[in-house]
Parts: structure tokens; sequence; C-alpha cells
């Protein structure tokens, strides 16, 4: 009687282990079930992207950004469009801030040495690289009146000190 006891016992133990177990796995289950899916994190046309002394740098690595200063409708637009077609990376396009005069065409970058606005100037004739910061995205590219053609650019430059770049996020 003893032995049987036990037994109904130790077989009440089981089961109950077996049904907190499966409580547990369940309300996990829903928890996970109901949860909302995670958010991809919106981390611009580009991020900070460190660049070694003598590295090399392409166009698929420089986001660019055409602002128009001229008259001329649709200018910034054609010029993406021509930047693109070599290989740059689209920031965005729009108008120069008021007030923004020039003749030809200027390069913005946050260091005028970075490899990213030597490589995107290349393409641009005689544009002239300006120290500057601004909330656009990458390499900005402001077009004057007398705006050349996107034409005949270095296909990579390499990096003359470490320094950063302003990349599309690898996702």
């Amino acid at each position: 009687m003893l032995d049987s006891a036990l037994t109904g016992l130790r077989t009440f133990i089981i089961l109950a282990v077996l049904v907190v177990a499966v409580a547990l796995a369940g309300v996990w289950g829903w928890k996970s079930m109901t949860a909302p899916f995670p958010q991809k994190v919106d981390v611009g046309p580009c991020v900070d992207t460190p660049v070694k002394k003598g590295s090399t740098v392409y166009p698929s690595q420089v986001v660019v950004t055409v602002l128009n200063a001229s008259t001329r409708a649709g200018l910034a637009n054609r010029a993406i469009t021509d930047l693109v077609d070599e290989g740059f990376v689209k920031g965005g396009t729009g108008n120069a801030p008021r007030g923004t005069k020039l003749r030809t065409v200027e390069v913005w970058a946050p260091d005028k040495d970075a490899p990213s606005a030597a490589l995107v100037a290349s393409w641009l004739g005689d544009a002239k690289i300006v120290e500057t910061k601004t909330d656009r995205p990458g390499i900005v590219v402001v077009t004057g009146e007398k705006f050349p053609e996107v034409k005949g650019g270095e296909q990579t430059v390499k990096a003359k000190a470490d320094g950063q770049i302003c990349s599309p996020p690898v996702e």
C-alpha cells in the first residue's frame, strides 16, 4: 500500500511539472506571437564610414545631393541623374539656400580634403570644393547659372589621409 502511494505521488509530481512547463511554454509562445515585429531603423541615406589613408574610394561609396542655385529649372535633377549614371548614390535634390550665388559649380563637404569630395569634383570640371556643413546627405553639389555638364571624371581616388566619407548604409 505504501508502495502504490509513493507511485501515485511520483506520478502526480511528474504531471504537475509537465503542466507547469507546458503553461510556461504557452505563455512564452503567446507573448512571442503577439509581440510587434521589430521595426526597421531608418539610418538615413548615408552613414559616416571611416576611410584609411591610401584606401580606394569608388563612386558607389559616395552619396551625392545636388542643389540648384540657378534660375534653370530641372538643373539639379539633370545633374543628379548624370552622377547616378556614373555610379554615385543619390542623396537628394532641391534648391540651394536662398541667397546662394555662384557662376558654375561648387562641391560642399564637411572636409575639403575628403576623398569623396575630390571624386565628385573630378566629374564637374572646375568645381571648387568648399568646406561647409549642411543638413543635406553626403557630398553636396551646388549648380550655378553656367553649370557645365557632368563628364569624364576619375573612376576612383585614393584617400590622402585618414578620414570619413558618407556612404550608403549596408543592409
